[in-house]
């Protein structure tokens, strides 16, 4: 069952009123008669409840007359009312117990106890005087009782439970229509989380015709369906109405704007659909609307009365198709705004802003933006606001401090910047902070100090910088405290004082020295503590390790040296998430057979680059990881058989970089759940187990790159395949390219380059629209890439790289023009540096790739999304160059060298302005080099236009001016710089027409203000270029700075020490 903490509110002092108005009407007017004593008394005997806990049954004393005992109403000594609710009742009720003996009784709560999933005793039915049950949240289960449906009495009956509770109470034998048809005289009726599994007809016909009188209905989460039944309209007292949770799957009836009396309506999570009534919106008694989490249904505001009664409007994650009018500042009574992910945009309306009543205002997941205005200081009353998730900027005002009374401030995830203001002292009550990921700047002022009610503080992911000040120091009450992502640099103070600190995040920033002056050993309830990609050094301090609470320690990419050995965590009884991955660690393993079965388990476990050199031992022992990192140690020999013990739960396991030999053993299969399996870098031999091309329908990501494999690759992907990365680059596989991997329609990447795969152009994979790369370098594959279809398509393909094959024939245009994703670039792939990778379970595993730049292969541990690369080299492609090639404008590297490739250089290649690096090398081309290429690849870094048969004049303008003779030789008809030979004519410096030109090859006019200025151009590069020509010197530190730059191109390369090898003549031996 779901009743928002407001609804609650309302429905509390209802309920509170009645009982407290029967309690009055029927004073104590007699002494508890004797046999009412001793009944109360056996109750309570036969009662298991908490006693320390209890507040009403504990206190009960027969030396005290029963009428004045906690939770009992009497009338002439008689007990006519029993309030157990609250009272830490366990177990069952029995049909023999003295409860049932009470037959004056005419209320009874035994609310919010524990009755241990037992059945409502039939007994219920002999409490014929009963005119208020309430058995809500008293742990009852199985089929309502027959026997309540005859207290005819009955004003108020609640008998709700929770929803997702594992045992249910349910209404099937009787049904919902038996049980209320003789309770005619029912006004509320709370039936919150009951199984009853009605048609809209049969529950709303129900209700209209036994219950003339209700005014409260609430029936959420009770698997009810739709549509609404008319007859509900008969039900014209009804005031408060909660149908949530259940699947109604239709529109709200227009009738609901007819009930004079309706001051509550929730339909949350009902998946409704339509247009809601805007008649509803003006209903004048109406104080809370609640349609939260209905997507599919339309809201629309009207223009809203003055006066209007609403307090509450919690709309969030609906669909509007309006925006705020103007009148909604007409609703003065309004303190509580929920319009979450209402798609919203534009700055926040002043109409809001005038609501001066509000409580509480959420606005996050919108798309509103602007900056805040100072107009917020109107919302004196405000104790909650947020704003997260939109496109706001600027910098908080220093209005803000005029919300004196906020407790909850959410502004994350925006683009505010600038500093913080030190007007945020004057909100001494605000208990939660969270301004992550936004650009504020500067130092955390001390003023902060001033929030000594703080609980949580989040400013993760800004550009703080400075040190992180002792200020903080005053905020004793923080639980939460995250500064990730920042520029804060210093040391890392004493947190001795947070006494209350449960989470401690200070990862990726610029921290430095050593961490054994914080007090760890004060902070008892730390249980989850990160402070990796830091520079700190020294040993990692004992009271660290030790903390009594602690569940998760990531000390990972630090500088922590010094020995650790892991039976320090022996001691512990508790799960851990510990990584300690790339430290300069010696990670050692003492002492662990003797006690392997006590060994603490641990749920995730980092040791990347911790200097293993053997298997831990303990790991026979771990039962529950879920995360298992040991790449990049120096563990030798075979992976034991046993790790499977080990791998039941894992989702996560690396094993890359290390010295492991020998088969992949079959039992890693028994690792079911397996996501990402990463064995890249070793030296295993053997085959690929067939069973783990079988696991691909939940492995997303399989690394087996770089290692000695041999044989084919199993045919055995599985019709529903998963995966989206498979690396099975630098092995030894032969074969084909199974026709099975056509069922993994999420692959991503596909590396098979450096093997002895044979076939031809794996177009069977046409319907993996979400290909990213697909390597096939030095294979054996063969044939024409032109698809035989012309719908064949990659959409998203920015990476493909075909070398060292024997493709032949022309490149296809029509396959070219599908790539889309090298034809523009997202507005929000250009806004953000972000890098291809694959989520698993909420890890990142970001791809790699190989690439060859100036005859070198470059290894990308890193692909930003925005890179695109074609490398078509060392085939037989033959054929022009396709002028369409052009329409590729974001390419960043283009190779099409060692192949046979004739006519001219297009020049629609001048529109690859993006382009870097260009090699068109050992091919037929003829021509001259347009002008025009010369003037558009103003990026271009890298050029090899050699060994064609190109001639004229080489264009000495732009990039084309810091060439060498290199990227030009074996043209023996070219002239001019770089090369030694002089034209024997001077051609002029043409201004190169535009592209918007429909016809390539019509008159070019010459503009002399333009060859002016290239001329001033050649002059001023010259005193450049004069240099790199004659003085050695000069022109070594120049090319040296130039690769330096290059670098700079590709986050974190790795330039290998293999040379592109000369594939003009391994092509001529194919070719014969």
């Amino acid at each position: 069952m779901r009743i928002s903490f407001f609804s609650w509110l309302f429905l509390v002092p209802i309920c509170c009123t009645l009982f407290l108005n029967f309690s009055t009407v029927f004073a104590v007017s007699h002494q508890c008669l004797g046999n009412q004593q001793l009944l109360l008394l056996e109750l309570k005997n036969t009662l298991i409840f908490n006693s320390t806990l209890s507040t009403k049954l504990a206190k009960w004393n027969q030396s005290v007359d029963c009428c004045s005992w906690e939770g009992v109403t009497c009338n002439e000594g008689r007990v006519i009312g029993l309030d157990l609710s609250f009272e830490y009742i366990s177990g069952g009720l029995g049909n023999s117990s003295s409860l049932f003996s009470f037959k004056h009784l005419q209320s009874l709560s035994l609310a919010y106890n524990d009755f241990n999933n037992s059945h409502i005793p039939p007994q219920f039915g002999k409490l014929v005087n009963l005119s208020y049950l309430n058995l809500a949240y008293a742990g009852f289960a199985g089929q309502i009782p027959l026997a309540i449906s005859r207290l005819t009495r009955l004003v108020t009956l609640d008998l709700s439970t929770t929803y997702y509770y594992i045992y249910q109470l349910k209404l099937e034998n009787p049904n919902l229509n038996v049980l209320v048809q003789k309770l005619s005289e029912l006004i509320e009726l709370y039936l919150d989380g009951v199984f009853i599994s009605a048609q809209g007809n049969e529950w709303g016909q129900a209700l209209s015709s036994s219950l003339p009188n209700l005014r409260v209905l609430s029936l959420s989460e009770c698997n009810l369906s739709g549509p609404i039944d008319s007859s509900l309209q008969n039900l014209q007292s009804l005031s408060i109405i909660d149908l949530s949770g259940n699947n109604l799957s239709a529109p709200v009836p227009d009738f609901f704007a007819d009930f004079k009396n309706l001051t509550s309506l929730d339909f949350s999570y009902c998946y409704l659909n339509g247009k809601f009534p805007e008649k509803i919106f003006q209903v004048p008694t109406l104080q809370t609307l609640e349609l939260f989490d209905n997507p599919r249904l339309e809201v629309s505001f009207p223009e809203f009365p003055p006066n209007g009664s609403l307090q509450t409007m919690e709309l969030s994650y609906t669909y509007f198709s309006s925006s705020f009018p103007p009148s909604i500042g007409k609703l003065k009574m309004l303190s509580r705004i929920d319009f979450v992910g209402c798609n919203f945009h534009g700055s926040i309306p002043d109409s809001i802003l005038s609501l001066t009543q509000l409580v509480s205002l959420d606005l996050s997941d919108n798309n509103f933006n602007g900056s805040i205005p100072d107009s917020i200081a109107s919302l004196t009353q405000l104790a909650y606001l947020d704003l997260s998730y939109n496109n706001f900027n600027g910098s908080i005002p220093d209005s803000i401090a005029s919300l004196t009374q906020l407790v909850n401030l959410r502004l994350s995830r925006n683009n505010f910047k600038g500093s913080i203001p030190d007007s945020i002292a004057s909100l001494t009550q605000l208990a939660y902070l969270d301004l992550s990921y936004n650009n504020f700047n500067g130092s955390i002022p001390d003023s902060i100090a001033s929030l000594t009610q703080l609980v949580y503080l989040e400013l993760s992911y800004n550009s703080f910088t400075g040190s992180i000040p002792g200020s903080i120091a005053s905020l004793t009450q923080l639980v939460y405290l995250h500064l990730s992502g920042n520029n804060f640099n210093g040391s890392i103070p004493n947190f001795g004082m947070f006494k209350n600190l449960t989470s401690l995040r200070l990862d990726n920033n610029h921290l430095s020295g050593q961490i054994n002056s914080t007090q760890w050993e004060e902070l008892l309830n730390l249980d989850f503590v990160d402070l990796s990609g830091n520079s700190l050094n020294g040993n990692i301090p004992v009271s660290l390790l030790s903390l009594p609470s602690l569940q998760e320690l990531d000390l990972s990419h630090n500088q922590f040296s010094g020995s650790l050995d892991l039976s320090v965590f022996q001691k512990f009884e508790s799960h851990l998430m510990l990584d300690l991955s790339y430290n300069n660690l010696l990670v050692e393993l003492n002492g662990f057979n003797i006690s392997l079965t006590s060994f603490r388990q641990f749920y995730h476990l980092g040791l990347a680059s911790c200097k293993l050199k053997v298997f831990p031992d303990f790991l026979r022992n771990q039962s529950r990881l879920d995360y298992l990192d040991l790449s990049n140690n120096q563990i030798y020999g075979e992976i034991p058989a046993s790790i499977s013990q080990s791998l039941a739960n894992t989702f996560f396991l690396s094993l890359s970089s290390n010295k492991l030999y020998g088969s992949i053993p079959r039992s890693i299969c028994k690792a079911t759940n397996l996501q990402l399996l990463d064995l890249s870098n070793n030296s295993f031999s053997g085959t690929i187990p067939q069973c783990l091309i079988k696991m691909s329908r939940i492995l997303g990501v399989l690394n087996l790159r770089t290692n000695n494999l041999n044989g084919t690759i199993p045919d055995a992907f599985p019709n529903n395949c998963g995966l989206h990365t498979l690396y099975l680059n630098k092995n030894q596989l032969e074969g084909g390219l199974p026709k099975s991997l056509a069922n993994c329609k999420w692959l991503e990447v596909l590396d098979i380059g450096n093997n002895h795969i044979k076939g031809t152009f794996p177009f069977y994979l046409k319907n993996t629209s979400m290909l990213r790369v697909l390597v096939l370098r030095s294979n054996k594959f063969y044939g024409s890439i032109t698809h035989p279809e012309p719908n064949a398509t990659w959409p998203m393909l920015q990476i493909i790289d075909v070398a060292s094959n024997n493709f032949t024939g022309n490149l296809p245009i029509t396959l070219l023009l599908t790539w889309m994703a090298m034809m523009n670039r997202s507005q929000e792939a250009q806004s953000r540096l972000s890098y291809l990778e694959t989520q698993v379970a909420g890890i990142y595993y970001r791809d790699m790739i190989t690439v060859t730049i100036k005859g070198l292969m470059v290894e990308l541990k890193n692909i930003l999304e925005i890179f695109t690369t074609i490398d078509f080299s060392c085939n037989g492609f033959d054929g022009p160059i396709p002028k369409e090639m052009g329409e590729l404008k974001v390419l960043h590297i283009l190779n099409l060298s060692h192949n046979a490739f004739t006519g001219q250089i297009p020049l629609s290649l001048g529109k690859l302005t993006n382009l870097e690096s260009l090699d068109l090398s050992s091919n037929k081309l003829s021509g001259k080099i347009p002008m025009q290429i010369a003037d558009g690849l103003i990026f271009l870094s890298v050029l090899n236009l050699s060994f064609n048969q190109l001639e004229g004049k080489i264009p000495f303008i732009k990039q084309f001016a810091t060439f060498l003779e290199t990227s030009f030789e074996g043209n023996e008809r070219l002239c001019g710089i770089p090369l030694k030979s002089h034209c024997t004519y001077e051609e002029p410096q043409l201004s190169p027409p535009t592209y918007e030109e429909k016809h390539w090859n019509s008159g070019i006019v010459i503009e002399w203000n333009y060859i002016s200025i290239e001329l001033g151009f050649i002059f001023g590069i010259g005193i450049i270029i004069g240099p790199l020509m004659f003085w050695k010197r000069w022109r070594i530190w120049y090319y040296k700075h130039v690769d330096h730059i290059l670098s700079r191109i590709f986050p974190r390369l790795y330039l290998g020490k293999e040379y592109h090898k000369n594939c003009r003549h391994r092509n001529q031996r194919r070719r014969h």
